[in-house]
């Protein structure tokens, strides 16, 4: 019989302070809570999330969200089999909050330390969530990072391709910026688009011309800005039909890039299943246009429900169950980490440095 697991879940790495406990055992996968503490008031003011006021916030509440999941889950640490934890990539303050509260559990009470790649708990939430086994291809789309992934196992990825430069909630969050939309852009983004006329528009569809599954959303962008500010020398400004209508095509833009590397990647790398994951896949529009590649491709679709889309300490405990069932164990030593790419063998997408490969 499958041992049963229970594993508390930290999640820090960007504006979403976040805890969760997991049960993985005979009666199947538990979320027995699921806490999340967005920070979207404190960085509206800004256009962005501004990585000081993050940090602060996260050392602020992340105590109280561990206090409420406990709470919500009816537990105490003496029922727990582990701590994981994020420990990154993602933006250095908060990652260092979010370890730090996690070493602390586990030198107060003696349980096992798990660091997790914040990717990977993205990359998993489909076994989560549906039960998926090895081998499937996870599109990974949010505001920090784009990419396709072979998963073979719990620490077994392969990047098929990406983005070389700016991530796909990135670019939403720069044209809804551009367009005088609320943050988070994405969501205000879509909402527009379905007023919109996508063909209005000639906006590009980078990379289609060169062979491979790699993205780039930075020339959209851009194209985008110059046709706001063409409508806006022609009119004096911009009307609400206009931003419908840039929003519309940018979205469309954006969702047929992604149904043609979808198709590729499927092709490079034949299995029985395509999930998706990241803040981005809450867009039901491009939801739709992978469903259906899916199923004309013959491969099943799967996307977790859209509060597992988003960042969550629910897949950072399930990542933990998973590495702790392979024998992995972290100790007090484990470091914050802003930049971790899932795969250590291909070339970065982003570029190095001194910190080390972006993705």
């Amino acid at each position: 019989m499958r041992q049963s697991i229970t594993i508390l879940g930290i999640e820090s790495s960007c504006d979403d302070t976040a805890a969760a406990i997991v049960r993985d055992g005979p009666e199947g996968r538990q979320i027995l809570a699921n806490v999340v503490e967005g920070q979207t008031s404190l960085h509206a003011a800004f256009g962005g999330v501004v990585p000081e006021i993050a940090a602060r916030a996260h050392a602020e509440r992340v105590d109280g969200c561990v206090s409420k999941a406990m709470a919500e889950a009816g537990l105490g640490f003496g029922d727990l089999d582990a701590v994981a934890v994020t420990a990154g990539p993602g933006l250095i303050g908060g990652v260092m909050a979010g370890v730090m509260c996690g070493k602390g559990i586990s030198a107060a009470t003696g349980l096992p330390l798990i660091g997790v790649n914040h990717l990977a708990g993205h990359a998993l939430t489909p076994r989560l969530t549906d039960g998926l086994e090895f081998p499937y291809i996870m599109l990974l789309v949010s505001g920090g990072h784009c990419q396709y992934l072979r998963v073979d196992g719990a620490d077994d990825f392969t990047r098929l391709g990406g983005s070389i430069d700016d991530a796909p909630g990135e670019a939403f969050d720069k044209v809804a910026k551009l367009l005088g939309l609320p943050q988070p852009g994405g969501p205000a983004v879509e909402a527009a688009a379905r007023k919109g006329d996508a063909k209005r528009f000639a906006l590009p569809r980078p990379l289609m011309d060169r062979p491979g599954c790699d993205m780039s959303f930075s020339g959209l962008k851009t194209a985008l800005l110059r046709a706001r500010d063409k409508v806006i020398a022609e009119k004096g400004g911009l009307t609400l039909a206009d931003r419908a209508d840039l929003c519309a095509g940018f979205q469309a833009a954006v969702t047929d890039v992604f149904a043609e590397k979808t198709r590729r990647a499927l092709a490079l790398a034949p299995v029985g299943a395509l999930a998706v994951a990241g803040g981005v896949a809450a867009n039901l529009a491009i939801r739709a246009e992978l469903e259906t590649v899916c199923a004309a491709a013959g491969v099943r679709f799967l996307a977790p429900p859209l509060a597992l889309c988003t960042d969550n300490a629910a897949m950072i405990a399930w990542a933990g169950i998973e590495r702790f069932r392979t024998g992995a164990r972290d100790d007090l030593t484990l470091s914050a980490r802003p930049r971790w790419p899932l795969d250590q063998s291909s070339p970065a997408l982003l570029g190095s440095g001194k910190k080390g490969a972006k993705l």
